[in-house]
């Protein structure tokens, strides 16, 4: 297997695996899957901080798992986890390793590197991109 086949191997096995754990965290927070939220007896309110988060991660998670707008999707959920962090991680200390907020850190800077990298070759986005290029007519130079 040449090397640019396991890059683009291992580029859709990290936005699948990245879109799958943001889509479980908006389920557990809308919906209660996976034993639901801690303390929390019903879904937040859709308009409220954790309702709002929990929707972006939902749908935000479902595009980036297929490559669907992946470049303004990736860009808003990188926001939210810097939200996340300096909000709720950063006032109990401002290491990551001391206030728990490594999966945050984390997931702001991946999907701000997907946000530069785009959906890549296996995605929604590249079969859209190649769909309308074969749909364009040919015109003759003049």
């Amino acid at each position: 297997m040449t090397t640019d086949r396991v890059t683009r191997v291992s580029y859709f096995l990290l936005r699948v695996v990245a879109g799958l754990l943001f889509f479980q965290a908006g389920a557990l927070i809308l919906f209660g899957w996976f034993g639901g939220m801690p303390g929390a007896a019903s879904p937040p309110p859709m308009l409220s901080q954790v309702g709002i988060g929990g929707t972006l991660e939902l749908v935000g998670g479902a595009a980036i798992m297929l490559g669907l707008f992946t470049r303004p999707v990736a860009f808003v959920l990188s926001g939210e986890m810097a939200v996340a962090y300096w909000q709720f991680h950063a006032p109990k200390g401002l290491w990551p390793i001391v206030n728990q907020g490594q999966p945050a850190v984390l997931f702001c800077f991946l999907f701000l590197y997907m946000a530069g990298r785009g959906g890549g070759d296996w995605s929604l986005d590249a079969l859209l991109r190649r769909k309308r290029a074969r749909a364009r007519p040919v015109t003759p130079d003049r």
